[in-house]
């Protein structure tokens, strides 16, 4: 299972737009308005670094509204919950 982590900036009007657009993908675990420089995160869960390249490459490019991404891939996780059980499928 590859993790990664998605910093983006979305246009203003069209950040709530965008949320619920990338909360409906499959790849997408979690996404997250927060403050600060970024005006999202999503958390992606997939089972290959080609379906990450996929979808950051081909299927985020296609959602309007995004302006910038920055990936983020995980290494490790340090977590008291079992994230395996959590998103198998």
């Amino acid at each position: 299972m590859v993790t990664s982590i998605i910093l983006i900036n979305a246009e203003r009007h069209r950040i709530n737009e965008v949320a619920e657009h990338l909360a409906g993908m499959k790849e997408i675990s979690e996404v997250f308005s927060v403050s600060g420089n970024y005006d999202l995160i999503a958390i992606v869960r997939v089972e290959t670094n080609d379906a990450l390249a996929a979808l950051v490459t081909e299927h985020l490019l296609k959602i309007e509204g995004i302006e910038k991404t920055d990936t983020l891939l995980a290494f490790r996780a340090y977590s008291r919950h079992d994230l395996d059980a959590m998103f198998s499928i």
